[in-house]
C-alpha cells in the first residue's frame, strides 16, 4: 500500500530533526575551548544570536499553524535551549566590550526584534494573513542566513584552500537542507521548502568547490571564524565534532557554521 504524503514528511522531518540536532551540537568543541582557557575573547556572538532568533520564529510559525507542525517545535525548542545556553557560556567568559555589545544585540534583536514582531502579528493580523506574515518572515530570514556561505566559498576560492570548509559540514548542511525541503514540500509548506532550495545549491556548490581544490597546498593553521548558516566554530577544532561532523540544522534551519538556520 503506498505511504501517504503526510507519512513521508513525518520521516523527512524525524530525519531533519536528528540532522539539525547534531549541527546545533557542533559548537560544542569551541564551547569546551572557551572554558578550558576562561575565555571567548577572539569569538563573535552574532552567529548564536541568529541562531536563537531563527528557531524563535520558527517555533512561533509552527504555534500558530498548528497542523503538522511537531517536528518543528521539537527540533527549534532544543534549539533555543541550546543557543541560551553557548550565550550564557560566552557571556561569562567574554571580556566586558564584548559582552556589552552581546546584550545590545540580544535587546535588538530576540527582545525588541521579536516582540515587535510578536505584538504587530498578534494584533494587527488574523487567520491565514497572520501565517502568511509570520512564513514569509521566516523565508526571508532563512535566505538570508543560507546566502552566509557565500563569504566561505569566495575564500576558498581566493586562497584554493578548503582548510576553512570541511567536506563532512557542507555534506551534513546538504543533506540537512533536503530533508526540511522535502519536509516543506509534502506539506505543501513552500516557507519551509523555499528557504532550503538555496541551502541545497550552496551545499552542492562547496562540495564541488571542495573537490576541485582538496590537493591545493593548506597554508599555516589560524584561527579563523567564518559565518555559514548561524553559529560560530573554531576551525581548528571542527576536525574533532561527528563522524566527520556537520556544522546548525533549518530554521528548521553557521565561522564555520551556519543560521541553519536549521530548518
Amino acid at each position: 500500500m503506498a505511504i501517504h504524503h503526510e507519512t513521508w514528511a513525518f520521516i523527512f522531518g524525524l530525519i531533519g530533526n536528528a540532522i539539525s540536532f547534531m549541527v546545533f551540537l557542533a559548537p560544542l568543541p569551541t564551547f569546551f575551548q572557551i572554558y578550558k582557557k576562561k575565555s571567548a575573547e577572539g569569538f563573535q556572538s552574532l552567529p548564536y544570536v541568529v541562531a536563537l532568533f531563527s528557531s524563535m520564529l520558527w517555533i512561533y510559525y509552527a504555534l500558530v499553524k498548528k497542523d503538522a507542525s511537531f517536528l518543528l517545535i521539537t527540533i527549534n525548542s532544543f534549539g533555543c535551549v541550546i543557543e541560551t545556553i553557548y550565550l550564557i557560556i560566552f557571556l561569562v567568559y567574554a571580556p566586558s566590550k564584548t559582552k556589552l555589545s552581546t546584550f545590545k544585540l540580544l535587546l535588538s534583536l530576540n527582545v525588541f526584534g521579536f516582540g515587535a514582531m510578536l505584538l504587530s502579528t498578534l494584533y494587527l493580523t488574523t487567520g491565514s494573513k497572520r501565517l502568511s506574515v509570520i512564513g514569509w518572515t521566516c523565508l526571508v530570514f532563512n535566505i538570508s542566513v543560507f546566502a552566509a556561505p557565500l563569504c566561505i566559498m569566495k575564500r576558498v576560492i581566493k586562497t584554493k584552500s578548503v582548510e576553512f570548509m570541511p567536506f563532512s559540514l557542507s555534506f551534513f548542511l546538504t543533506i540537512n537542507a533536503v530533508m526540511w525541503f522535502f519536509y516543506g514540500l509534502l506539506l505543501k509548506d513552500y516557507y519551509i521548502a523555499l528557504p532550503n532550495t538555496l541551502g541545497f545549491v550552496f551545499g552542492i556548490i562547496q562540495m564541488v568547490l571542495y573537490l576541485i581544490y582538496r590537493k591545493a597546498k593548506t597554508p599555516e593553521p589560524t584561527k579563523l571564524q567564518e559565518l555559514t548558516n548561524g553559529h560560530i566554530i573554531d576551525v581548528g577544532k571542527l576536525n574533532t565534532m561527528l563522524p566527520s561532523e556537520p556544522n546548525q540544522v533549518t530554521r528548521i534551519g553557521v565561522v564555520t557554521e551556519t543560521p541553519t538556520d536549521i530548518v
